[in-house]
């Protein structure tokens, strides 16, 4: 299992991310593995991403979903291993500490989006915290459309249950009974979901 390890800088190095007033920006495909740095933070300009963890028998733990706007990065994070990954391809911006003051309302955002997930997440029963879950996605990727609002990232059964603390098995069936309900439609492998919806309670 791949473990990143942050490696320090030194002062000269993070003054020259600024070049000509601008910050080097990168690419990654999905599914890449964004490098972690120890005095680095990035600012996702373009993609979705997930930060995750594992646990000693290999479980995989959702830290968060980030998305354009988003600042990510471990100096946001004391868990040890922790990774980001991209779920879409990706473009980032370096964010050095010296330009760190700058970003303060994408950092209280990343605060209380870690906070939001959280709450979900102890959300009972099964049903209820999915629903939700959903919703929180839809939020903050989805777009409208004629039949409600489309979720554009396409989120594997198997890393919702990972979020959620369940079984992948729980998510499919689950959503089943929702799209039975008429509270999700499909559009090929992306989902739209029907809002405003009643309140799951089974």
């Amino acid at each position: 299992m791949y473990s990143p390890s942050p490696t320090a800088e030194s002062s000269t190095k993070l003054n020259n991310f600024i070049v000509n007033g601008q910050l080097p920006q990168r690419i990654f495909t999905r599914r890449e593995v964004i490098p972690l740095r120890s005095e680095v933070l990035w600012r996702i300009e373009r993609g979705a991403v997930r930060t995750l963890t594992w646990s000693e028998d290999g479980t995989f733990i959702t830290l968060g979903y980030w998305g354009p706007g988003d600042i990510i990065g471990y100096p946001l994070s004391k868990i040890k291993p922790y990774q980001i990954e991209s779920l879409t391809s990706v473009e980032v911006s370096v964010v050095p500490p010296q330009l760190w003051h700058q970003d303060i309302d994408a950092l209280l955002s990343h605060i209380q989006q870690a906070e939001e997930l959280l709450s979900i997440v102890h959300r009972k029963p099964i049903s209820q915290r999915l629903w939700q879950f959903l919703v929180w996605l839809s939020e903050k990727f989805g777009r409208e459309v004629e039949d409600g609002k489309l979720l554009a990232l396409n989120v594997t059964h198997q890393e919702i249950a990972e979020v959620l603390n369940t079984t992948r098995v729980t998510i499919t069936r689950l959503l089943q009974q929702f799209e039975e309900e008429g509270q999700i439609l499909r559009n090929k492998r992306r989902m739209i979901l029907r809002l405003p919806n009643k309140v799951i309670t089974k």
